[in-house]
């Protein structure tokens, strides 16, 4: 452990002029006398560290110095190109390697190009959930990353809708989509790949045993054909409405937009109004109301006639709320 803090404690100081005790404290985690004693350790095994004191002051290396301890791991390598994610590099247990790769490949650069990763971070930032959600890491999704990592097959208990089942799985890839992470992985023995909600693990156990990875599989294409079977799957009734230019330009915001696309593309001309009618597939009556309340007096259903007595309804009590 100790081995491991004093060579991010030289790979800090390669990368920039100098630091202040605090600062390598906080950037080590450890207490300032133990950056004293660190610094100290590595002057004895010859590397020139130098302490300049008064309030500017602060440990550099001197001479050119240049450890050649910059070459990366796997693990950290891998990391490296999800640097972009903090959040998920986190929850993934895996944020103490890109930070160990972005320390090597910092060290690496040439002086004029050191502060590279401060200043993409001061011009990107990515936050992958949802607004008004609160995003919570599954306690799984670390043992499940390992072995989507190590390509390691898993026996898992997972809670779908039939109750609790075991599978033994094949783990692929991970996909972090609104702040939800899921496993695709392969049933064993050359099944079918399955998308898995990780936070519906309830027990996820790492074997021995490797499996060979079907290099054509293709993590990115297979996310978007499963995602787009699963928007289609849930639109399972359909509903008739008149929109008015306005209603139409809102539409794809309230429901599915690829479903009101289509549904767009399938209706026939406006009428002398200039409202147009057409056929909408949706999830279910209730969410159609749900959904399509939000177009307001821009909206009109047609059918089914149960839609449009509840809309007739509600039009009705915002009458007596408003009315004078």
């Amino acid at each position: 452990m100790r081995a491991a803090r004093l060579i991010k404690m030289v790979l800090l100081l390669q990368s920039r002029p100098s630091m202040t005790a605090a600062e390598l404290a906080r950037e080590l985690e450890v207490s300032e006398r133990t950056v004293t004693r660190d610094a100290q350790a590595l002057s004895e095994a010859g590397v020139p560290v130098y302490a300049d004191r008064g309030r500017a002051g602060g440990y550099r290396l001197i001479g050119g110095y240049r450890t050649r301890l910059t070459g990366l791991a796997r693990s950290e390598a891998e990391a490296l190109f999800l640097s972009g994610v903090p959040g998920a590099l986190r929850e993934m247990g895996l944020e103490d390697a890109a930070s160990a790769a972005r320390l090597k490949v910092s060290a690496a650069l040439l002086p004029s190009l050191r502060d590279a990763s401060r200043t993409s971070a001061q011009r990107f930032h990515l936050d992958a959930p949802n607004w008004f959600t609160e995003p919570k890491s599954p306690d799984l999704l670390p043992a499940v990353a390992d072995a989507v990592w190590d390509d390691r097959r898993v026996t898992a208990r997972y809670r779908g809708r039939e109750g609790e089942v075991e599978r033994e799985l094949e783990p692929y890839g991970l996909v972090l989509k609104a702040g939800v992470w899921y496993l695709c992985a392969r049933v064993q023995d050359g099944g079918s790949f399955r998308v898995y909600r990780i936070d519906r693990f309830t027990a996820v156990t790492a074997g021995e045993a490797r499996f060979e990875r079907d290099e054509q599989f293709d993590l990115p294409g297979f996310w978007a054909e499963r995602a787009e079977q699963f928007a289609r799957s849930i639109l399972r009734a359909e509903v008739v409405v008149r929109l008015s230019g306005d209603g139409v330009r809102r539409l794809p915001y309230v429901v599915d937009p690829a479903s009101a696309r289509e549904a767009l593309a399938a209706a026939e001309a406006a009428d002398e109004g200039g409202w147009l009618t057409l056929t909408l597939p949706v999830e279910s009556e209730q969410v159609a109301r749900t959904q399509l309340a939000g177009l307001g007096p821009e909206v009109e259903v047609l059918a089914p006639e149960s839609l449009r007595a509840r809309f007739a309804e509600d039009a009705r009590r915002l009458g007596r709320l408003y009315g004078t």
